[in-house]
């Protein structure tokens, strides 16, 4: 029985359910899940959690992911991306300079309208349905965090995504780093808006999710040529945890070491009451499947690095908040 997470490189073409059915048949197992959709022209890291891992998909969605986007200016399609229909061209005048300036209002918290070409529902419909009858509904935005937005060179496009990245006119390579949720798609038709001439995504590689990068990642013909495919699968105790709990009692949870810890002190459950911090080889079933746990004062080598800083941003965080008065009572647990 296959249990573990498995980081694949997705080819262009396959939607990550794709990848998903295609991994059942190889593993002979039911339970398979992604952690975060990439679409389909979209290539780079799917984690793929198999058997018990499962469990741990729904909080590795919540990580950060990162992507080097080519961004085709002077160009408007339906679908906000190089797979739709022209709606229009314009002609281009922004330079290198001109870009640079408009990417800082986008950097930070900002408010995002999901494209009607998407899985978002409305009034119990997904969009892209809606979209594909030619109607338009209006859509609430959402909050996302745009953590880094810079132009990449050509030379570190060409290290991280070989394939599909080749240099056209008007055409610029963006790093992005953002919370779960961002259409990088609608980013890039806003950043051409905001230069006045337009703006599509013409290729997307995700370099970043869940804490696993593309040099840890396998493609789905190594995983098929690979006489024992199951030796490919990392372990889900390998991935650090760091569970938040907020005054509601509500929890969300991190791959702490991966996505960072300033993440962690972005979220909306403040202020905190509770930090819950696993090692590698607890036992996931038991302790953080149902959030319990046992305190005790050993940290692991591994751990400490983590505890460390928490620690210290916990710290700032709390005299942020409190303006110099009493301080925030949060507690850290360890879960072994």
């Amino acid at each position: 029985m296959a249990n573990g997470i498995l980081v694949v490189d997705k080819p262009s073409g396959w939607t990550s359910m794709d990848v998903c059915a295609k991994l059942k048949g190889l593993f002979q197992e039911r339970r398979v899940g992604h952690a975060g959709t990439l679409d389909p022209m979209a290539t780079g890291v799917l984690p793929v959690f198999l058997g018990r891992a499962t469990r741990a998909v729904e909080f590795a969605a919540e990580s950060e992911k990162e992507y080097i986007a080519a961004l085709r200016l002077g160009v408007i399609t339906d679908t906000q991306d190089i797979t739709g229909s022209v709606l229009e061209t314009r002609p281009v005048a922004a330079g290198r300079e001109e870009l640079e300036a408009v990417l800082e209002r986008f950097r930070g918290e900002i408010a995002q309208v999901p494209p009607m070409y998407s899985a978002v529902k409305i009034g119990g419909r997904k969009l892209y349905e809606l979209a594909r009858k030619g109607t338009e509904v209006e859509r609430p935005s959402r909050r996302v965090t745009i953590r880094a937005l810079e132009v990449l060179e050509e030379a570190d496009v060409r290290r991280d995504a070989p394939c599909g990245f080749e240099p056209e006119p008007d055409t610029w390579f963006l790093r992005v780093a953002c919370s779960k949720g961002t259409y990088v798609r609608t980013l890039c038709h806003e950043i051409g808006q905001a230069l006045g001439c337009g703006g599509t995504l013409s290729a997307l590689r995700r370099t970043r999710a869940a804490g696993f990068g593309l040099e840890g990642a396998v493609t789905l013909e190594q995983v098929r040529a690979a006489g024992d495919p199951a030796a490919l699968l990392l372990p889900v105790e390998e991935a650090p945890l760091a569970i938040i709990q907020g005054p509601a009692g509500t929890a969300k949870t991190f791959y702490a070491l991966a996505a960072g810890l300033e993440q962690v002190l972005e979220t909306e459950e403040r202020p905190y009451r509770k930090i819950l911090v696993c090692r590698p080889n607890a036992q996931f079933d038991a302790d953080i499947g149902f959030l319990p746990g046992s305190e005790q004062e050993k940290i692991s080598p591994l751990m400490r690095p983590i505890v460390d800083n928490l620690e210290i941003l916990l710290d700032l965080e709390r005299k942020k908040e409190s303006g110099g008065e009493e301080e925030l009572q949060s507690q850290i647990h360890y879960l072994f």
